[in-house]
């Protein structure tokens, strides 16, 4: 019996259309019993040490950033190209084209999106497709020196998702037969070579948005400005399928004896099948008309995008750099100026405006200009999900801790961490009554910066965190925490990535309702912070009242209860978090959210009474635990952060700082008493401990061991 790969990671009521020899599988329900037998033969049934990469868009695409080198370098981002793909790269900062590689047509050919050229060949541009990205040589096109910064797309085959066709034309309408498993939501087809056009053509798109009812009737060109036209000759007028796509006569997508090569992008439309629930989109195409404001059209898309390309359809809009890709790599802002290219134009990256914000289900355009929100205007999109789909099984894949002791004031500070960063905290450990306790994530941007310690309205601070990096984030040399003068540049820093299950980051607008989130559980503690103007840290868990993080009190007095629950919490769930708090002072306010959760062998959120004697708290972990907040809830206490980094040990030598003030750092010897000490189950509070006062009430975050 052959064995067959398996797409999915759980067993559900409607399939996802699998790879292999699965991939021609149109039936619906359980998998019957052979099936099920060829997927445990082949190691491929859904267990929680068997998840299938190609369930999850981390594993299917990637945006990675990365400088040039002038030698030989390769990209690591999990995506197997392997199973076939595309990488599409481009330089960030400076005029250059882009250079389009795929699986289809072999290493070191690439095609321009911003020009009509046939593909060009070079032997040391992309040298390898790996199983888990690929490797450059030394062209200077797209690994120059290492001043020279850079993105790279990377694309994998999946049913449902993406897939490449390749055709000599005949000069006759003829359908091409395609993998995606579902009806195509956009197509991209350039001629590559050929003695008719010698490849020199322009990028035709076929887009389900082109037109409401009839989108096969229009053409639209990738590497222009033009308006979408209406033609018979390119699709024949007849739409796509599931299996196959129609080309007509036309010259740019037919001609006889001329090579030709096609993108075929997937639209979810609620039967993605991806994810752990097996029932998640990742890919959509769609259609707006732009109001010319900057409350611009809000486009629902159901997930949290990473990745939007856009375009316009109508004459006259968009200007001479008529498309755009967006992405949360490099930088798309909750409040400030995003980060652009242009497939068509050979720019260097734009940064001059606020085009557009991502939220927790979709994204809403703000720039009033007709690039991407022209009145009246119709525009196309693409838009890829973000990752963290899958719960993290370590903790080490989505947090760091970083301690500075060498006062790096003259080069960029690395903070050494191996997974993305989406939120630092950060804490300067000396010089009492001018240390900080600064915030900040990926949403809001590099320099935009909340106080823990205080209840400052957001600032904006210069040289903080650069998160454009998907690995080793820096500070550079002069910023916060990596500046000269004194113990100044002692400091530690906390790192998080947003993952399902463990932590998420949702921003708003509103004080009066509902907020998606993407945690895929509920959360167990939850901070609150107005971005605008000055107001206090909330924090709710599911212990009795609120507490605030700038403060050592406990609750306002707003009632008991639990305010994850309450009427002011009105109920946290899987999906939404509610923002109706009295405590705010306004129904409309920006502000920034954090979800924490239990995350198994990951992380804790819990609660405990004290005892006055020692007392192990249980966390499920196996190693103990690399950071620890605590803070007591029945009475008026600091909140303390320890770290395995600074040290939790055994005796009076641990290392503590408090997030509500600016004090230094002290050791727990300064106060005669040992803090916390290690477990394997999770950490200790040993009897003489202020976290183990008898009868008092704690809360606690804690994260397990990192390697």
């Amino acid at each position: 019996m052959a064995i067959k790969d398996f797409t999915a990671n759980v067993i559900s009521a409607s399939k996802v259309v699998p790879d292999g020899n699965f991939k021609d599988s149109k039936a619906s329900g359980i998998w019957d019993i052979n099936e099920a037998l060829d997927l445990i033969k082949g190691g491929n049934w859904p267990n929680a040490a068997n998840l299938n990469p190609a369930a999850f868009v981390d594993g299917l695409f990637q945006t990675h950033l990365y400088n040039g080198n002038e030698g030989t370098q390769t990209i690591t981002n999990n995506v197997d190209l392997t199973k076939g793909g595309l990488v599409w790269l481009k330089r960030r900062d400076s005029t250059q084209d882009h250079g389009l590689f795929d699986t289809e047509r072999g290493v070191g050919k690439y095609l321009q999106s911003n020009g009509t050229d046939a593909e060009s060949s070079q032997s040391t541009s992309l040298t390898s497709f790996n199983s888990d990205g690929f490797t450059l040589g030394s062209f200077n096109l797209f690994n120059d020196e290492s001043t020279r910064e850079y993105v790279s797309w990377t694309w994998r085959k999946q049913p449902k998702f993406f897939d490449i066709q390749t055709w000599t034309g005949t000069g006759s309408a003829r359908t091409i037969s395609h993998n995606l498993g579902s009806v195509p939501g956009m197509i991209i087809v350039k001629a590559v070579s050929g003695s008719a056009l010698n490849g020199v053509s322009n990028w035709t798109i076929y887009h389900r948005g082109l037109d409401a009812s009839n989108p096969e009737q229009y053409r639209l060109y990738l590497d222009t400005t033009a308006a979408r036209v209406d033609q018979t000759n390119p699709w024949n007028d007849t739409a796509p399928t599931s299996s196959v796509f129609t080309i007509g006569t036309d010259s740019y997508l037919n001609a006889n004896g001329d090579s030709y090569i096609a993108y075929i992008f997937a639209h979810n439309d609620d039967d993605g099948g991806f994810g752990e629930p097996g029932d998640q989109d990742i890919i959509k195409c769609g259609r707006y008309t732009g109001n010319n404001s900057t409350t611009g059209p809000v486009i629902d898309l159901g997930f949290e995008p990473q990745w939007i390309f856009i375009k316009h359809i109508d004459a006259g809009a968009g200007g001479g750099e008529s498309s755009f890709i967006f992405d949360n790599m490099r930088g798309v802002v909750t409040g400030g100026n995003d980060n652009s290219l242009s497939p068509n134009a050979s720019n260097d990256e734009q940064t001059s405006a606020d085009s557009l914000e991502f939220n927790s289900s979709g994204f809403q355009l703000k720039r009033a200009n007709s690039s991407v929100n022209g009145d009246g205007n119709n525009y196309i999109y693409m838009a890829i999900r973000r990752g963290g789909m899958q719960t993290p099984t370590a903790a080490s894949s989505v947090f760091s801790i970083h301690n500075e002791d060498n006062e790096p004031n003259s080069s960029e500070l690395n903070l050494g961490n191996t997974h993305v960063i989406d939120m630092v905290l950060s804490a300067n450990r000396y010089d009492a009554g001018t240390t900080y306790r600064y915030l900040t994530d990926r949403l809001r941007g590099d320099d935009a910066l909340l106080l823990t310690s205080g209840n400052n309205a957001e600032s904006t601070g210069s040289n903080y965190i650069e998160f454009d990096r998907n690995t080793g984030n820096a500070i550079p040399a002069g910023g916060f925490g990596n500046n000269s003068g004194g113990t100044s540049a002692d400091s530690v820093f906390w790192m998080w990535k947003r993952a399902r299950g463990y932590f998420d980051v949702v921003t708003t607008k509103s004080t009066n309702g509902n907020v998606n989130h993407n945690l895929g559980v509920a959360p167990e503690m939850v901070w609150y912070k107005r971005r605008d103007s000055a107001d206090d840290w909330f924090v709710c868990t599911a212990t009795d009242g609120f507490l605030k993080l700038n403060e050592t009190s406990r609750n306002a007095g707003y009632g008991n209860g639990s305010y994850l629950t309450n009427a002011y919490g009105a109920q946290v769930t899987t999906t939404t978090v509610h923002t109706g708090y009295n405590f705010i002072g306004a129904t409309t306010a920006d502000m920034i959210i954090y979800l924490f959760a239990t995350c198994s062998g990951v992380s804790k959120v819990g609660s405990y009474t004290g005892t006055g004697s020692s007392q192990n708290i249980d966390c499920g972990f196996t190693a103990g635990s690399s950071f620890v907040l605590v803070k007591r809830y029945d009475g008026v206490d600091s909140w303390y952060v320890a770290d395995s980094v600074r040290g939790i040990s055994s005796g009076q030598t641990d290392k503590i700082i408090k997030l509500n003030n600016t004090d230094a750092q002290f050791t727990e010897s300064d106060n005669s008493a040992d803090y916390i000490a290690p477990h394997a189950s999770g950490f200790n509070v040993p009897a003489n401990s202020p976290f183990n006062g008898n009868g008092d009430g704690f809360i606690f975050y804690a994260i397990a061991a990192i390697s």
